[in-house]
């Protein structure tokens, strides 16, 4: 009775377990700035998830914070560690191992100061232009949220005055308000300088043009990496395996934004759309990747087309 005892001891123990391992990987837990790009693949990501059984909670978080919640284990997965504009971040938190890098999910991007066309047409085509004409900017750089890494970057160069900009000042607000304030200097004329990137809808939307100079601080061209917290692939293999997989196009995700901006539709309904247009893509999104209760992923995922 003793040995029966223990073994479904051990058995009940064992079943827990598991029971508990399945739970903690059913929901994943991902990271969003407020970025429109990283709204787009999210979307992407929450489709293939659901399909799959899981379900995907989204919580919108500045950068700094993202970071410390992949290390702390509250965050999961975080589709955005743009590279090199968040160096500081890696260094930080990738390089020592208390956050993982676990795929390039996009390359050939481009994020730094940009001006438009006019201004560029008046000579501003680089960093070392814009102290030239600093009344005309009102000596303030448009950046996006407190604690982005490009505003971290613009700080750096005000502080140490490089391209003569220690007397600027960096105006911080959300992507969307500073994108309303270029399209507003846009219809008067006015001269602004904002932080602008690859992929996303302004640069369909407004004629603008990106400076040289600033590589140093931004790069030449980047890539967008997959991140998780420690030990995340190994705890949820299935998961991991699907994030692994996930390589996105700038094609894609200006398609997507642009529908959400053009046609207001969701991010959710504006990635189900594409998928359904392109659904050759989910055989490689989908390889070597099952449901939640082991079936199918592909099938399963098709079938909520």
């Amino acid at each position: 009775m003793q040995r029966l005892s223990t073994a479904l001891t051990f058995g009940l123990l064992v079943f827990g377990s598991a029971s508990a391992w399945a739970d903690s990987c059913a929901t994943v837990k991902m990271a969003d700035p407020g970025w429109s790009d990283i709204a787009a693949t999210n979307a992407i990501a929450s489709f293939l998830l659901e399909g799959m059984g899981y379900k995907a909670k989204i919580d919108t978080l500045a950068v700094p914070i993202t970071y410390g919640g992949l290390k702390d284990g509250q965050v999961d997965v975080f589709l955005g560690n743009w590279m090199p504009a968040q160096q500081g971040f890696y260094d930080k938190f990738v390089a020592n191992g208390d956050v993982t890098q676990l795929a390039k999910n996009l390359e050939g991007t481009e994020f730094t100061l940009a001006v438009p066309d006019y201004v560029w047409e008046a000579g501003v085509h680089d960093f070392s232009d814009l102290n030239r004409l600093a009344d005309r900017f009102d000596k303030k750089l448009y950046g996006i949220g407190s604690g982005a890494p490009a505003n971290l970057s613009l700080q750096q160069i005000i502080k140490h005055n490089q391209f003569g900009l220690g007397q600027w000042k960096l105006i911080e607000s959300s992507e969307q308000a500073m994108l309303a304030e270029v399209s507003r200097a846009t219809k008067k004329q006015r001269f602004i300088t904002f932080l602008g990137w690859t992929p996303h809808p302004m640069n369909v939307q407004l004629n603008m043009r990106y400076l040289t100079g600033g590589e140093q601080y931004f790069g030449a061209s980047g890539s967008v990496y997959t991140l998780t917290r420690k030990g995340y692939a190994q705890a949820c293999p299935n998961v991991g395996k699907l994030l692994s997989n996930l390589r996105f196009t700038q094609d894609m995700e200006n398609s997507i934004m642009a529908e959400v901006v053009n046609r207001k539709l969701s991010n959710a309904d504006a990635a189900k759309a594409w998928i359904k247009a392109n659904p050759a893509v989910l055989e490689q999104w989908l390889e070597g990747v099952r449901t939640l209760d082991g079936k199918d992923a592909l099938a399963a995922v098709k079938g909520m087309l």
